[in-house]
């Protein structure tokens, strides 16, 4: 049986080294911080970001809204789920009767004292507005809320567009690693 392999970086960024202030969202685009009735939210937000991606071929959960979900449960139910780490961006027009998921970022606290981001997505139909770098200043000004003094994030190496957002950030990659695909769990 063939099994996937994909290439990974471990990114870092030293948190002592950046300031991260609160960004401003385009017309329309709205911050929730973290709260558990938005766990539903959350996951929608996450399967539509990741379902078409290469790292839904890694990462078999992200292939199917109810997997996502589980991810995001697993998340928040680790006991260093970090809180003010853990944003969701909605959009919700002028005059609309409905409200869009457009982003997610979920974070821990690792034993070694450093934040750990698990997830940055952003719904395609919502990408190139900013949302990405918003939601990493969220997430990285509530570890240093925390007193946490690194942070790190892992990335599928082919995933230009987010390599780059976490490079203008301040991320380096610290390590190159491979990982073999997971299948998706029912």
């Amino acid at each position: 049986m063939y099994t996937q392999t994909f290439k990974r970086y471990k990114m870092e960024i030293d948190l002592r080294q950046h300031a991260f202030s609160t960004p401003e969202l385009p017309e329309g685009y709205f911050v929730e911080p973290w709260n558990p009735a938005l766990l539903e939210s959350h996951a929608t937000a996450h399967y539509l970001s990741f379902r078409n991606t290469p790292d839904a071929r890694l990462f078999g959960n992200f292939q199917t809204f109810r997997g996502c979900r589980k991810v995001m449960e697993n998340i928040v139910k680790r006991y260093n789920f970090c809180p003010a780490a853990t944003h969701l961006i909605v959009y919700h027009p002028t005059g609309a009767f409905h409200t869009e998921c457009a982003a997610t970022i979920q974070g821990v606290i690792h034993a070694d004292g450093n934040g750990g981001i698990q997830n940055v997505g952003v719904v395609p139909a919502h990408q190139h507005r900013g949302l990405g770098h918003a939601l990493l200043a969220l997430a990285l000004s509530g570890y240093q809320k925390y007193g946490v003094r690194r942070a790190t994030l892992d990335v599928t190496a082919d995933n230009e567009k987010a390599l780059g957002l976490y490079r203008n950030i301040g991320f380096i990659v610290t390590q190159v690693y491979y990982r073999e695909a997971t299948p998706r769990q029912q």
